[in-house]
């Protein structure tokens, strides 16, 4: 297994800057246009709109020019929206026409891998939506290819990029409550089947729809899929609100952030009951007690779908899935140690003894939308050639917790231990759960030979 050394790992990480380092501003603290960062946007949907209309423009450093899409009605409301920023149908030429540094994928979860390799190979940096990635072979992948390339990554779990966050990771790396013992995390739900095995010819489809099916089976249009794809196993793995894939990538980011185990897995993981068709959890008005952040996100939560209680150890930690949704932290973690714990959940801390959240330096409260920073982060690793916070190794590692979520619940036998190796990224003694670690892909979208 691999060693990480858990406090000078994350004092390491944790040392990123708050703002942007001096010799990249230029006057009134704005970045120089030399130092400027040329970036476009793949995919106008609704986790885009957000991005463009409060990150990106919010971001020191950014020369935001155009945008991407193979659906028309979405490029034409981006004209409307953005006049003056050039739209483009196929994001290679937008690429290469709009000379980018970089790129934001903001598509769907089954697009992203083909699309970032594209973009990779087409010379641009890029900022991957999370979850990164549809499988474990798919994530790999693109670690490799960000080698290959040389490109600068960014996944999106913006979390690792807030002051609060990296403050409450730091208290723990410190060992402010002693050695941890047990983190806990949100029991999410998964994804369900699509029920509709209907297929479609390419021959009898719009271009457009054959595109966004990319890797999976060409089915019918129906705004079911091309709206509501999170929902389905072959399209995202649960990326509902309150989903494995949804919160649960940034609160299973959040975990590992803090336990220090961010370039390396469990090893051992226990499928605690049978995995059941559930409501993400119990909703009447409960009162948080006084060491609990109390974030309402489970107001949003009311969903339902496959769900099972789970533990994954690494080494003597215990992370466990067991929060409901009438619990917070809905994106982010509890951690238990000797002396005390500590609970993160974005722009919020609590702990027990109380006095170590009191006495936080007021300069890493979050003071901006959540993501800017994060952006932020990304641009000036473009710039300095440093490893971004959320690099695509550390995406590829967190959002492998979210497949391993949905895969032992599927295979694992109830009550038993599972192993998994986070070197080979295999199961040692589970063959069935290793079948489901890649997925075959519709003839044409292959992904590129590295």
């Amino acid at each position: 297994m691999m060693k990480i050394y858990r406090r000078s790992f994350l004092k390491s990480s944790l040392a990123l800057p708050l703002f942007a380092a001096a010799p990249t501003l230029g006057r009134a603290g704005e970045t120089a246009p030399s130092e400027r960062v040329r970036v476009g946007v793949i995919g106008l949907g609704g986790r885009a709109r957000w991005m463009m209309s409060r990150s990106i423009p919010d971001a020191k450093g950014a020369e935001w020019t155009c945008g991407c899409d193979i659906y028309e009605p979405r490029r034409k409301k981006f004209m409307e929206t953005y006049k003056g920023k050039n739209v483009y149908e196929d994001f290679r030429k937008m690429i290469e026409v709009e000379k980018l540094d970089g790129v934001f994928v903001e598509t769907a979860t089954h697009q992203r891998a083909w699309i970032g390799a594209m973009a990779m190979q087409a010379g641009a940096h890029i900022y991957l939506e999370k979850p990164m990635a549809l499988t474990v072979e798919e994530g790999r992948y693109l670690v490799n290819a960000a080698k290959k390339y040389k490109k600068v990554t960014q996944v999106g779990t913006q979390q690792r990029s807030l002051p609060l966050c990296k403050w409450g990771c730091q208290q723990i790396a410190d060992g402010v409550i002693g050695k941890i013992k047990r983190v806990q995390v949100p029991n999410f739900v998964g994804p369900i089947p699509y029920p509709k095995p209907d297929t479609l010819d390419p021959k009898d489809c719009p271009k457009w729809w054959d595109i966004w099916t990319n890797q999976s089976v060409l089915r019918p249009i129906v705004p079911e899929v091309q709206f509501s794809w999170s929902r389905w196993a072959d399209y995202d793995d649960g990326g509902l609100c309150f989903g494995v894939s949804g919160w649960g990538t940034h609160s299973f980011d959040q975990a590992m952030m803090a336990m220090g185990t961010s370039l390396t897995g469990p090893t051992r993981i226990l499928l605690e009951e049978p995995c059941t068709f559930q409501d993400s959890g119990k909703y009447p008005n409960r009162v948080p007690d006084d060491d609990e952040t109390g974030a309402s996100y489970y107001a949003m939560a009311k969903v339902a779908g496959p769900r099972a209680r789970m533990k994954m150890y690494f080494g003597d930690i215990e992370l466990d899935f067991c929060l409901d949704g009438d619990r917070g932290p809905g994106l982010g973690c509890i951690v238990t140690g000797e002396n005390g714990k500590i609970e993160i959940n974005r722009h919020k801390l609590a702990s027990n003894p109380k006095s170590i959240v009191t006495e936080m330096p007021e300069e890493f409260r979050n003071t901006r939308d959540e993501t800017v920073y994060h952006v932020e982060n990304w641009l000036d690793c473009i710039r300095t050639g440093e490893k971004c916070a959320a690099d695509v190794e550390i995406g590829h590692r967190s959002t492998t917790i979210c497949h391993l979520v949905n895969i032992v619940r599927d295979t694992a036998p109830v009550g038993k231990e599972v192993h998994w190796d986070p070197e080979k990224e295999l199961f040692t003694d589970l063959p069935e759960a290793n079948a489901m670690l890649s997925r075959p892909r519709r003839e044409g979208w292959e992904l590129p030979t590295l």
